[in-house]
């Protein structure tokens, strides 16, 4: 923890000459834009492994409606499918998985009084003028949601609301076109698939619990990083309006 409280400070000095008092916010959304690029290969691993799936379709569809009746035959058929073709249909949760170390390590850092035997100093850094290592009922305590630290939080939530709203429709239109081109094989629909497709593209919005929640860094590095899936979903996913990632929601 403290060897990770040393890179953040460190990172922090370099941009105060730019940033001052928000050098440590600033630090935070860097350190996230260098997680997203070592974790981009397997972005686009995931992306490659979403176009072989979708090559897949055709042979699932024969086999839908070989074992349509037996789910577990249907199951096995499947995944043998995929083993033989190597093709993981897990792959695509991969990049989120990896950031999960990343975001703990930050929430950790800033929900903590002291690192080892010193007090936190960094919790007292701030965005603007809430402190990092505040919530958003910490700022709703002073000053209320129009405060100088409300405000703040209000400017995350507009940007996760945008950034929601664009993979709620992206998610919805490319889930839309898988199932309109899934439809057309005569395979019988997937138990529960009309469920998850009306629920999956409201899936994005739950940013907004997690941006509440946290202490403010680990914000940041939620909105950072959502934003970043955004636009990197957009490019890497451009051609595949039927395809739509395995998480597609988890950031």
């Amino acid at each position: 923890m403290s060897a990770f409280a040393s890179l953040v400070e460190g990172l922090a000095d370099l941009l105060d000459p730019i940033f001052h008092a928000s050098a440590t916010a600033a630090a935070i959304v860097l350190f996230t834009a260098f997680v997203r690029l070592l974790v981009h290969p397997l972005s686009r691993a995931s992306a490659r492994g979403q176009r072989a799936r979708a090559a897949l379709q055709p042979q699932i569809a024969e086999l839908r409606k070989k074992h349509g009746k037996n789910p577990e035959k249907l199951q096995k058929a499947v995944m043998e499918l995929h083993a033989a073709e190597k093709v993981s249909p897990l792959s695509g949760c991969l990049p989120s998985l990896f950031q999960l170390p990343a975001f703990f390590l930050l929430y950790h850092l800033f929900s903590n009084s002291r690192i080892g035997d010193e007090a936190n100093a960094l919790l007292a850094h701030k965005l603007f003028a809430a402190p990092l290592g505040d919530r958003w009922a910490d700022a709703l305590g002073d000053g209320g949601v129009f405060g100088a630290q409300g405000l703040v939080y209000l400017g995350l939530f507009v940007i996760v609301a945008v950034v929601a709203t664009f993979n709620y429709r992206r998610t919805k239109r490319m889930m839309a076109a898988g199932a309109a081109r899934g439809g057309q094989d005569g395979s019988p629909q997937v138990p529960g698939l009309g469920a998850i497709t009306k629920v999956m593209p409201l899936m994005s919005f739950f940013t907004l619990l997690t941006v509440a929640f946290v202490p403010l860094a680990a914000a940041l590095y939620v909105v950072t990083s959502t934003t970043w899936s955004a636009v990197e979903r957009a490019a890497l996913y451009r051609d595949m309006p039927g395809a739509v990632p395995a998480a597609a929601v988890l950031g």
